[in-house]
């Protein structure tokens, strides 16, 4: 044979694996790959952008569509995807956190004297704005007046020794705790917490030109500097705060209405003493007068016998937590899950978590996680490692938890409410500046149930666009019947 004509034929051979290759890899109808591949195009002509979008059937695997699948983006909140499965998976759908109070002193003539300990175990939703529950240190408070407890003398532990004592995760704009912070943004984690680790500023306009006035509760937990002004509008509020992590000082400024009366909630940066002012306070209200001083596990080297158990608070179950994590994209509670099933309470624990679960769902390129609630720059993750959690956890012994934890297409009081309406998806939302991300699942016009994920990442133009072109996607998945 010519050495020209075996040249062709290997070249050939080549084009011919390629092309195989290729299809074995997606396993998609040309008809769906070009409608999806249009969709992309469409938006990058008039809004550039970095896009993965990875869709495999749920039943067999077969990959029905991948743009970048492999490759590592932000993920921005579908980062959740990985903390409350990896949580379900290591501690279970019924599992309850337990905050207790305990005594270790002497009962005389309604006095205690001793020492409390208030142990912390993560409980994001001890004392939590969330849920419609009791105030659990309100409820002691009451219920130890109620035995006759008059006075109570001696230390206040707070234990938080559960978790490693890092408040804040790596790649955290820093905006996000001096200046963004809110109870849904910049708050710190801690295994002893208490109403979201925020304090809440009840704030009253005054006299045009004086400074509103300001009621902290508890009052002592942050120091309140107010710069702030009454106007002269009547309507209107451009109050501002900045926040000093190294006094824990809180700057109010700007200006508010004459007629403004509102709260705000500023995240507190010492959650374990936090809740200790919070259970003096319930018990002076409840009519108990106190003398104790407030210590901190960790500066005891070593910490006494706690005593006698008072009282336990436990949590929902997991199930609920991890469906208001999903559901509501709460990012508190995802940083305490994470560091709930990390070893040493940690992020970096918490991580290895999940890359245990990913390597049994097939994964072999780990992503890059330094968060569990999907805010740091520095978590990447790819489209396909979604849709192969996404797989596993659909045939997981947690998997009725797990997808129940999903907001529905159009699902009141969720990040789905206004997305999708009626069409048969539940899934993950996710958002930071220049990242959108949309990960879960969607039953196509034939029954079969496919898994799907796509991030958009350093995007130009409107979010809109990008949100569109995602639900776009999502409908020729649902509505579409080539197959």
């Amino acid at each position: 044979m010519p050495p020209w004509r075996a040249l062709v034929l290997t070249m050939l051979l080549l084009v011919g694996c390629t092309g195989l290759a290729h299809a074995q890899q997606t396993d998609a109808p040309s008809a769906l790959t070009a409608e999806i591949d249009r969709l992309l195009d469409t938006h990058t002509a008039s809004s550039p952008a970095f896009w993965g979008v990875h869709i495999v059937d749920v039943e067999s695997g077969a990959v029905l569509y991948s743009h970048q699948g492999d490759h590592r983006l932000i993920p921005a909140s579908t980062q959740k995807l990985l903390t409350t499965s990896a949580a379900l998976d290591r501690l279970g759908s019924s599992y309850r956190y337990e905050t207790e109070l305990h005594f270790n002193g002497t009962t005389e003539d309604g006095v205690m004297r001793g020492d409390l300990t208030l142990r912390g175990s993560g409980d994001p939703t001890f004392g939590s704005d969330e849920l419609r529950r009791a105030d659990p240190l309100q409820t002691w408070a009451e219920q130890l007046a109620e035995q006759g407890v008059e006075r109570i003398e001696g230390r206040l532990i707070g234990d938080a020794r559960q978790f490693d004592g890092v408040a804040y995760p790596e790649g955290w704009d820093i905006g996000y705790v001096t200046r963004q912070a809110s109870r849904y943004i910049g708050t710190a984690s801690s295994a002893l917490s208490y109403s979201d680790n925020v304090m809440s500023v009840q704030i009253r306009a005054s006299e045009p030109g004086q400074p509103p006035e300001l009621r902290a509760y508890p009052n002592d937990a942050v120091t309140l500097r107010n710069e702030a002004t009454t106007s002269s509008r009547w309507r209107g509020n451009a109050l501002q705060f900045d926040r000093s992590f190294e006094s824990n000082t809180i700057r109010l400024h700007g200006s508010v209405a004459r007629s403004y009366i509102g709260t705000v909630n500023v995240p507190v940066t010492e959650p374990a003493d936090f809740a200790m002012r919070s259970l003096v306070l319930a018990l002076e209200e409840a009519g108990i007068t106190t003398d104790l001083t407030r210590v901190d596990a960790d500066t005891l080297g070593t910490v006494p016998d706690r005593g006698t158990l008072l009282f336990v608070s436990l949590s929902p179950p997991l199930a609920d937590i991890i469906a208001l994590i999903n559901k509501k994209s709460n990012n508190f509670y995802a940083e305490q899950v994470l560091r709930t099933i990390g070893w040493g309470g940690s992020v970096e624990g918490g991580a290895q978590r999940i890359q245990q679960l990913l390597r049994r769902a097939g994964v072999t390129r780990f992503p890059a996680v330094h968060d569990g609630s999907g805010l740091s720059r520095r978590n990447l993750v790819a489209p396909a490692t979604f849709t192969n959690l996404l797989r596993y956890m659909d045939s997981h012994p947690e998997a009725e938890a797990f997808k129940a934890s999903l907001a529905a297409s159009g699902e009141r009081n969720t990040t789905m409410e206004y997305r999708l309406s009626r069409s048969p998806i539940r899934a993950k939302t996710g958002s930071l500046r220049y990242v959108r991300a949309l990960s879960g699942y969607a039953e196509r016009p034939n029954g079969s149930r496919v898994a799907f994920s796509m991030m958009a990442n350093n995007y130009e133009g409107s979010s809109w666009r990008v949100r569109r072109t995602m639900d776009e996607i999502v409908k020729t998945l649902t509505e579409s019947t080539v197959l």
